[in-house]
C-alpha cells in the first residue's frame, strides 16, 4: 500500500475508501445541487434518509439513486425521523429490499424532535436486533465513551459520537469524551452532528476521528459546492496533522525556533 493510501484510506466493515468524508443528501435545493455539492466533497459514502428521500419507494417521483447511483456511491440509508427500536429496525429493512439486500446501514433512533439528541436505551436496543440480523451497523450516538464502547461490543462496525447537536453547526463542544471514544475504541470513529465549518471537521481529525459525517454544514451554506471542496480539504489537512504529529503546546517559548548554537555574534566578527 503506498503511504497516501495508508494516510488518507478509511475502511469500514472491510471496505476501503479514499476519502473519510461521509456526506448527507437532504436540505439542498435539488438533486442537481446534491450531485454537484457531492461530487465536489469527493466523498465516496453518502447517506440517505429512508423515510424522508425516494429511493424507489415511489416509482411516480424522481429518484436520489438516478443522480447518486450505487454503482458510483456508496449508498448508507439511515433512519432519520425513527424515535424508538422498533421503527428504525423496519426502516432499514425496507432500505435492504429497496437497495437488492446492501447490508451497511446508519442507525440513529432520536429521543426528541427539538434537540434531535439519541436515545441511547433504544439505539442499543435496536443495534442488538439490526446486528443480529446481518445488518453491518455504524451508529450515532452520544458522546458517552461507555455507550460508544458497548455499541462497539454489541458488534456495530463504526461508532458516530455527536460532537454538538444536530444542525447546530456548534463544533466540538466536549473534545475530552470524544477523545475517549477514540482512545479506547478498535472500530472506526466519526463524528456525526454539529460541524459548522472547515475548521470544526480538521479539529475533528486532529483529534483522531477516522472520519466525519456532515449534511447541513455544506447544504445550507451560501455556496454549497464550495462549502464541500473546503470540507474536503479540511479532512485532508486535519489527517496529515493528526498524522504527522502536533508540537506539544506551552505556555512560553522555552527554545526559539532557530538554533542558537554556531551562531555568529557582534564580539566574534570582530575577532
Amino acid at each position: 500500500m503506498k503511504p497516501e493510501d495508508q494516510l488518507h484510506q478509511l475502511t469500514i466493515a472491510g471496505k476501503p475508501y479514499k476519502s473519510r468524508l461521509l456526506v448527507g443528501t437532504g436540505k439542498y435545493r435539488d438533486f442537481a445541487e446534491t450531485r454537484a455539492a457531492i461530487d465536489a466533497s469527493g466523498a465516496q459514502i453518502v447517506t440517505v434518509a429512508i423515510r424522508r428521500t425516494n429511493i424507489g419507494q415511489d416509482p411516480k417521483q424522481p429518484s436520489l439513486l438516478e443522480v447518486l447511483p450505487p454503482s458510483q456511491f456508496t449508498i448508507l440509508p439511515n433512519t432519520a425521523g425513527c424515535y424508538n427500536a422498533e421503527d428504525a429496525v423496519r426502516t432499514l429493512q425496507l432500505a435492504r429490499e429497496l437497495l437488492d439486500g446492501h447490508d451497511l446501514v446508519k442507525l440513529e433512533v432520536l429521543g426528541d424532535q427539538k434537540t434531535l439528541f439519541p436515545n441511547m436505551a433504544e439505539t442499543l436496543k435496536a443495534a442488538k436486533t439490526l446486528v443480529q440480523d446481518g445488518f453491518k451497523v455504524m451508529v450515532y450516538c452520544s458522546d458517552d465513551p461507555i455507550a460508544a464502547k458497548q455499541l462497539e461490543e454489541i458488534g456495530c462496525v463504526a461508532v458516530m459520537p455527536l460532537a454538538s447537536l444536530i444542525g447546530s453547526g456548534m463544533g466540538i463542544l466536549n473534545p475530552w469524551n470524544l477523545q475517549i471514544i477514540i482512545d479506547n475504541a478498535k472500530v472506526p470513529v466519526i463524528v456525526d452532528a454539529g460541524v459548522g465549518t472547515a475548521s470544526d471537521a480538521a479539529i475533528a481529525m486532529e483529534l483522531g476521528c477516522d472520519g466525519v459525517l456532515m449534511n447541513t454544514a455544506i447544504a445550507t451554506a451560501g455556496n454549497p459546492v464550495l462549502m464541500a471542496s473546503a470540507m474536503r480539504k479540511a479532512i485532508e489537512a486535519g489527517r496529515e496533522a493528526f498524522c504527522a504529529g502536533r508540537m506539544p503546546k506551552k505556555p512560553y517559548a522555552a527554545s526559539p525556533s532557530s538554533p542558537t548554537e554556531g551562531v555568529f555574534t557582534a564580539r566574534a566578527a570582530s575577532a
